[in-house]
């Protein structure tokens, strides 16, 4: 596990910028009393986070930090930490909230960003229609708030309202999610709500 200090300031310090426009919180997760390289990692965090003092910060080794996403998820705001701890943390997330279909992602740079569906392409389901597109429509969403001019952020903050006006009605679900809608049929529905 190879982690520099530039590195992980600039992950610190983009968790912090995210979390300033959300609740304030952030979590610091590693597994601080084992591997040495996450002792790095968190004097770098600290470092970090004395820049952000109105921000409430809390620390969890990996394995408290899944038994707590499961337990009390709606305790977490904005979590911080290394690359294999997060992919399995996400999974275990998109769990949480409906599955793998219902996960966007972003990888954000300093100057590019990449956002795609978290589960990947799928493919043995490709072409079926049965599933979900919610996590395409909310990665284009994620990415129009990332360009940052007021009317994209305002398209990307009207994309998850209308994802969350059609997920209310709970006949609005694909088969991959319990329902009985074609992904066409989930994309228009959305598509409809966005108008509204």
């Amino acid at each position: 596990m190879s982690i520099t200090g530039k590195g992980s300031e600039r992950v610190c310090r983009s968790t912090f910028e995210h979390a300033m426009k959300r609740r304030r919180k952030v979590t610091l997760v590693d597994n601080a009393n084992v591997l040495p390289s996450m002792v790095f990692f968190r004097e770098v965090f600290d470092e970090v986070a004395a820049q952000f003092p109105d921000m409430e910060i809390e620390y969890a080794y990996v394995d408290a930090a899944e038994l707590f996403l499961v337990q009390r998820p709606e305790t977490f705001d904005v979590l911080v930490t290394e690359n294999m701890f997060g992919d399995i943390l996400s999974d275990l997330a998109a769990g949480l909230v409906g599955g793998m279909g219902m996960a966007p992602s972003g990888d954000v740079g300093d100057d590019y960003a990449v956002f795609q569906p978290f589960h990947g392409t799928a493919p043995d389901i490709a072409g079926k229609g049965i599933a979900t597109p919610i996590a395409t429509i909310l990665s284009a969403g994620m990415m129009l708030e990332w360009l940052g001019s007021e009317p994209a952020i305002e398209a990307g903050k009207q994309i998850e309202s209308a994802v969350r006006r059609v997920l209310k009605d709970p006949t609005n679900r694909t088969p991959d999610m319990g329902g009985k809608l074609t992904t066409s049929d989930m994309g228009t529905r959305i598509i409809d709500a966005l108008g509204e």
